[in-house]
């Protein structure tokens, strides 16, 4: 069997740092944080088993391994590259193209959809699902909607409202916070902890999900409560999917942010349209 690849990531990383001589601008290039290409770069030499960069205090310098890797590296990237632009989907004329968590898309965007079609029958539209930076950097898209931080959505990204917490159940589903299993999506600031400290009560969580849309899912089929954001809850609590369990709601460290790459009708029509559909 031969012997598996290290992930393309570790290249990009090696790649751009290498062009660069610095983890920093790499960071900014290709949409990670610097310790994040800094850590990819130290695997990879790792894995090959020889330095690739000299690290100096005012910057990088390539070792001879590190010189005689690039151009090879550059060229199967520039490949890829190639290989994979033969498969865009088609003329570009009036295609947006939005790249957004699977949450959005399948809470948000697709129970809806049928009326921006309905409105707007000129504009195809192409989703692309994205949840690490490196994925938004890779699909070049027209409309963006991440999850994070304000500073790690960018200066020109717009939050999503409302950004705050909310408790969801089935219908079905008889019982309180204190009586049924507990849901938490992980990977955020904010969680059943936060939703204790300032409520009272110690709750614990017994099911996992990595998405808040995840977590919804879980709740609407009756696995019990789902802390999750309150952008994603409208279609769910209007049809009648979930309920709340709870009449509070808690603050969120994140949140979903839209950008858009550059100004076009396309683009903005999506963006007011979407504005519109968001919970008030």
């Amino acid at each position: 069997m031969a012997k598996s690849l290290p992930p393309l990531t570790w290249f990009r990383s090696f790649e751009a740092a290498a062009r660069h001589l610095s983890f920093t601008a790499a960071a900014e290039e290709i949409g990670l944080t610097q310790s994040a290409v800094s850590q990819q770069v130290k695997s990879l030499e790792l894995r090959m088993r020889v330095p690739l960069f000299v690290r100096q205090a005012r910057g990088l310098m390539l070792t001879d391994d590190g010189r005689r890797l690039l151009p090879e590296i550059s060229a199967a990237l520039d490949a890829l590259a190639g290989a994979a632009s033969r498969f865009e989907a088609g003329p570009v004329e009036n295609l947006l193209t939005v790249a957004t968590s699977v949450s959005v898309a399948q809470w948000v965007i697709a129970p809806r959809l049928p009326d921006f079609t309905a409105r707007h029958p000129n504009i195809r539209l192409r989703f692309l699902s994205a949840i690490w930076p490196d994925d938004f950097h890779s699909a070049r898209a027209d409309v963006e909607i991440r999850f994070g931080s304000s500073k790690q959505a960018g200066r020109h990204a717009e939050p999503l409202h409302p950004n705050n917490l909310i408790a969801l159940k089935s219908p079905a589903l008889n019982g309180t916070l204190d009586t049924l299993p507990l849901i938490e999506a992980v990977g955020t600031s904010s969680g059943w902890r936060a939703w204790s400290d300032k409520l009272g009560g110690h709750r614990q969580p017994s099911l996992f999900a990595d998405t808040y849309g995840m977590a919804l899912q879980l709740a609407a089929h009756g696995n019990g409560v789902a802390l999750v954001s309150a952008v994603l809850a409208g279609h769910a609590l209007a049809s009648g999917m979930v309920e709340r369990a709870h009449p509070a709601s808690i603050p969120s460290q994140e949140g979903y942010f839209l950008s858009i790459a550059e100004p076009s009708h396309a683009a903005t029509q999506f963006r007011s349209w979407l504005m519109e559909q968001l919970p008030k």
